[in-house]
């Protein structure tokens, strides 16, 4: 059994910490478009794009590490 610090579980941690960070931003972003401020909603939901595009790789990533059962 992994150790509470491993270096996979490190790694979730941070992903789980980047959806929740996403997840916040897009709530401060409807607010702010709800307020007319639409370029800079079109400017977080560019940057929230990357994110979510990149989140898809760092999932598989870190199944893969799971998988390999080097950690």
């Amino acid at each position: 059994m992994p150790s509470e610090y491993s270096l996979s579980d490190v790694l979730e941690r941070i992903y789980h910490n980047q959806l929740a960070l996403e997840a916040a931003v897009m709530e401060l972003t409807l607010q702010a478009e709800k307020q007319g401020l639409t370029e800079v909603g079109e400017n977080v939901r560019g940057a929230l794009d990357t994110i979510g595009e990149n989140a898809g790789h760092i999932k598989q990533g870190l199944a893969r590490l799971k998988g390999l059962d080097l950690l």
